[in-house]
């Protein structure tokens, strides 16, 4: 069975087509710059003997829809393609950003659960109304393939009440859902079940810490395999230092820069979203960038990852006091499964809680989940790569065969 996983935003399209029977990534490729002049669309063909396939095609690219008809054209490719047609599609898996508290799980989409997506768009402005166009053109073009939704939000609705509620009117929740939702939860809840398969343990019987480490960075706290806290919150600019995001401050600044400043609205989200965390103290957001600025002596470079990496720090302490007991620490994402210097100032300074980590583990290369930590350590750490599209592929595959609805 063959499996379409869509991740569309404003002006791009990633995909990859999965064989479910073992699990083979078919396909690959990423449409860029939709709607400007100068599109760009890689694919990437993959066969099981290890060969790849690379097809570059740029042009302009109208919109989202013309965008899949050429993706789908290339899938069909007698040359690179790997599929007969249309309907070898079994299911099209969506990535969806916010879910809201309406969505707990996956689902098959239909009108009813698009209705649904769209009243949570206000909680995601810039990532809803493109997942919806990726959702809305799939639909056409793979009429007779039934559409899955997974949310972002989903692996975070476990979190209790008081871990979710803000200091604020109560009335702003009861009315408008203002609250911690979390982000990159098919990432935490995918390195969360490779976790347990590494420590030979079932997930449920875990208490994990979990740190999705890239251009933005999350870490969520996992007691008996279910989430119960996370950094992000109502929309993913909270928590920890990112790569052009600030992560937590005082929330007084904006009301500062608004009237100290004469900034505006617009501008003041532009800095804290797209102008500050890595990029705003050292003027880079590239961590491989950062590490070697700080190597030659960078001041202001030592100084990004000094606050990044204290942020974290702070994190891992508050979310193993929620915790009780921690059995390991995991690092994933871009930044999380290639940067040992992250990981080891990360967790500097942390034997008190039983985390240490072996440098020479630390420094060595490996492809697959590893221990990075000393075998006799308390908590063990562990480096998982991360594979959101096969556990939004796993999920589609799931509600297929179980028959689930959300509407």
């Amino acid at each position: 069975m063959k499996i379409l996983v869509i991740n569309t935003g404003s002006s791009s399209i990633k995909y990859q087509l999965f064989d479910m029977d073992d699990e083979a990534v078919l396909a690959t490729g990423m449409l860029e710059r939709i709607g400007e002049d100068s599109g760009k669309l890689t694919h990437i063909t993959l066969s099981r003997e290890g060969t790849r396939i690379k097809k570059i095609m740029e042009g302009h690219y109208p919109d989202h829809g013309q965008g899949l008809e050429t993706i789908t054209a290339l899938l069909t490719d007698p040359e690179c393609g790997v599929i007969r047609d249309k309907s070898d599609i079994f299911a099209v898996g969506h990535r969806v950003v916010h879910g809201g508290e309406t969505f707990q799980t996956p689902g098959i989409i239909d009108d009813a659960v698009i209705r649904e997506i769209e009243k949570n768009t206000p909680l995601a402005p810039l990532h809803n109304p493109p997942n919806l166009t990726g959702i809305r053109t799939a639909r056409s073009i793979f009429p007779e393939s039934p559409q899955v939704a997974v949310f972002d939000t989903a692996f975070h609705q476990t979190i209790p009440k008081k871990a979710y509620i803000y200091a604020l009117p109560y009335d702003l929740y009861e009315r408008h859902r203002v609250r911690r939702y979390g982000f990159h939860g098919t990432s935490h809840a995918y390195v969360a079940e490779k976790s347990a398969e590494y420590l030979n343990r079932p997930l449920c019987q875990l208490n994990l810490i979990t740190l999705h480490l890239g251009n933005g960075a999350s870490m969520a706290a996992i007691q008996n395999g279910q989430c119960v806290d996370t950094s992000m919150g109502l929309t993913p600019l909270e928590g920890l230092v990112m790569g052009t995001r600030s992560g937590d401050m005082d929330p007084a600044i904006p009301f500062f820069l608004a009237n100290h400043l004469n900034m505006s609205l617009n501008d003041i989200d532009g800095i804290l979203n797209k102008e500050s965390g890595l990029k705003g103290i050292c003027g880079a957001n590239d961590m491989r960038v950062v590490l070697e600025r700080a190597a030659k002596g960078d001041g202001l470079a030592e100084l990004a990852l000094e606050v990044y990496t204290y942020r974290i720090k702070k994190y891992i302490g508050a979310y193993a006091a929620v915790l009780g007991r921690l059995d390991a620490l995991v690092f994933t994402g871009g930044i999380g499964e290639n940067a040992p210097a992250v990981r080891e100032r990360c967790c500097q300074g942390l034997s008190c809680l039983n985390i240490e980590i072996d440098p020479g583990e630390n420094h060595q290369p490996h492809d697959g989940p590893r221990q990075i930590s000393p075998p006799e350590a308390g908590v063990k750490v562990l480096v998982v790569p991360t594979n959101e599209e096969l556990k939004i592929a796993r999920e589609t595959l799931k509600v297929i065969l179980g028959g689930a609805s959300m509407s």
